[in-house]
C-alpha cells in the first residue's frame, strides 16, 4: 500500500486501502443515486474501531440499508412513490457495498444481495428519467441479467439511438455501475445495457456462471440482443467495462468487430501475471492494495484452490488479441493506480490495433488518479460520455 500522507484523495480509513476504496465506491454514486454523505459517515464512524473486520463492515452497511429501506417503505405506504424510489436506490447501494467483502458467502449475505437487487428494480419501476428496464439477455441455455437504461428521448431524436454495452469488473455489479454516471450518458441520447456477465453480480451468486476468459462468448449474444431492439442502431453499439473490464471490453471489441467503439475504464494486460505476483507477495506477508479480499479470485472463477485459479487465468492475456481491434478505442487510467501500474496501460494502448485511439491519464493535480477514478468519478465519467457521444454521433 502506498504512503497516504500526501494523497489528496478522500481516504476515510488511511490504514486500509480496501476499506477506503469500498467507501469511495459507495460515495462516488452520490450524484446519480442520491447517496447521502451523512449516512455514509455514520457507517464510517461506527467502523472506526473495527477497521479490517469484514463482518462488522457487512453488518454496519446492512444496518444502514435496512434503515433507509424502511424509510422508503413508509413513504410508499403514504403514497410518496418518488421518495420511496430515492430511498430504495440508496439502500441498494449500501447493501451491495457491505456485501462485497464477505468470504465465504453465506445465506445471509445472499439474502441481503437478493434484497438489494429487488429494491433496485422497485426503484427502477418508479423512476421515469432515465427509464430503467430490467431485462434478461439470452446466453446459451440460460440468460444474463441486465439493466437497459433508455436514452433520453428528446436528446436521442427520432432515429434509432446509439448505445453502449457496459460489462462489470472483478467485483462490481450492474446496480453499482448504474451509479457511475449512467443517467448522464442517457441524457446525451445514448442508451446503456449494463450486464452482469459470468463471474459478476447475480450471474455468479445465483446462476452458477463463473468468470471466463472468452468474453466474446457472451459479448456477441449481448450485442445481438441490443441490435435486435428497434430503438437502437445496430451500427452504433459500443462496448465498455471497468477495472478487470479493461480485459473484457478490449477482447470483446477485438473479436466481435460489430462493436462500433470500445472504452476501457482502467487497463489490463496479463491478469495471470498480476495474480501470480500478488499471491507471491501475499505469501511473503506484504500488504497489497486490493479492491476485495484475495479469496474473491477463487470464488468468481468457480475453483477451490490457488493453483486452479492460476490455471484458469492463463487465458486472461490480451497480447495477440487487441492487435486485431479496428474500432475507435478510449483508455482511461489513473497515474496513481495502486492496483494496475500505468506502465501496463501504456503497453495495452501501444498494442491496440485501432487507428483511432486515445489514452487519457489522470494526474494527482487534476484528480481521478486512483484506480478507475474512484477518487473523482465525475471526471472519468464526463471524459468517457463526451467521447462516446462524439464517436457514436449521439442525437444525429
Amino acid at each position: 500500500m502506498a504512503d497516504v500522507k500526501d494523497d489528496p484523495a478522500f481516504l476515510y480509513f488511511p490504514t486500509n486501502y480496501r476499506w477506503s476504496m469500498g467507501l469511495l465506491i459507495c460515495l462516488s454514486g452520490a450524484p446519480w443515486t442520491g447517496v447521502e454523505i451523512d449516512e455514509v459517515n455514520r457507517v464510517g464512524r461506527a467502523l472506526t474501531d473495527k477497521v479490517g473486520d469484514d463482518d462488522a463492515w457487512f453488518e454496519e452497511w446492512t444496518r444502514m440499508g435496512d434503515k433507509i429501506e424502511a424509510r422508503g417503505r413508509a413513504a410508499e405506504r403514504a403514497g410518496h412513490k418518488l421518495t420511496a424510489a430515492a430511498c430504495f436506490m440508496r439502500a441498494s447501494r449500501y447493501y451491495q457495498t457491505g456485501e462485497r467483502f464477505i468470504h465465504p458467502r453465506s445465506q445471509r449475505s445472499h439474502d441481503v444481495y437478493a434484497k438489494s437487487v429487488k429494491i433496485f428494480k422497485e426503484a427502477a419501476g418508479i423512476i421515469r428519467r432515465p427509464r430503467i428496464e430490467p431485462v434478461e439477455v439470452p446466453y446459451g441455455n440460460t440468460s444474463l441479467p441486465a439493466l437497459l437504461v433508455h436514452p433520453d428521448a428528446e436528446a436521442a431524436g427520432k432515429r434509432p439511438a446509439p448505445a453502449m454495452v457496459f460489462f462489470d469488473g472483478f467485483d462490481v455489479t450492474k446496480e453499482l455501475q448504474y451509479g457511475y454516471g449512467v443517467p448522464d450518458l442517457a441524457a446525451r441520447g445514448v442508451g446503456c445495457l449494463i450486464v452482469d456477465g459470468p463471474g459478476n453480480g447475480e450471474s455468479v451468486r445465483f446462476r452458477n456462471l463463473p468468470l471466463i476468459a472468452e468474453t466474446e462468448r457472451y459479448a456477441t449474444p449481448v450485442y445481438e440482443y441490443l441490435a435486435g431492439r428497434k430503438e437502437f442502431d445496430a451500427k452504433r453499439i459500443g462496448v465498455m467495462a471497468l477495472s478487470l473490464g479493461g480485459y473484457y471490453a478490449p477482447r470483446a471489441a477485438s473479436l466481435e468487430q460489430r462493436f462500433a467503439c470500445c472504452v476501457a475504464w482502467g487497463a489490463q494486460w496479463d491478469y495471470h501475471e498480476i495474480w501470480e505476483r500478488r499471491l507471491e507477495q501475499l505469501d511473503s506477508g506484504e500488504v497489497l492494495s486490493l479492491s476485495v479480499p484475495p479469496e474473491h479470485l477463487q470464488w468468481v472463477l468457480g475453483v477451490s484452490d490457488r493453483a486452479s485459479a492460476l490455471k484458469k487465468l492463463e487465458g486472461f492475456r490480451l497480447d495477440g488479441i487487441v492487435q486485431k481491434m479496428t474500432c475507435p478505442f478510449l483508455l482511461l487510467h489513473g497515474a496513481g493506480d495502486e492496483q494496475i501500474p500505468l506502465a501496463l496501460a501504456e503497453k495495452l494502448f501501444a498494442a491496440v490495433g485501432s487507428k483511432q485511439k486515445t489514452l487519457k491519464v489522470f494526474t494527482r493535480e487534476e484528480g481521478g488518479f486512483h484506480h478507475c477514478q474512484v477518487d473523482d468519478a465525475t471526471i472519468g465519467v464526463h471524459t468517457m460520455w463526451d467521447w462516446i457521444a462524439d464517436v457514436l454521433k449521439a442525437g444525429a
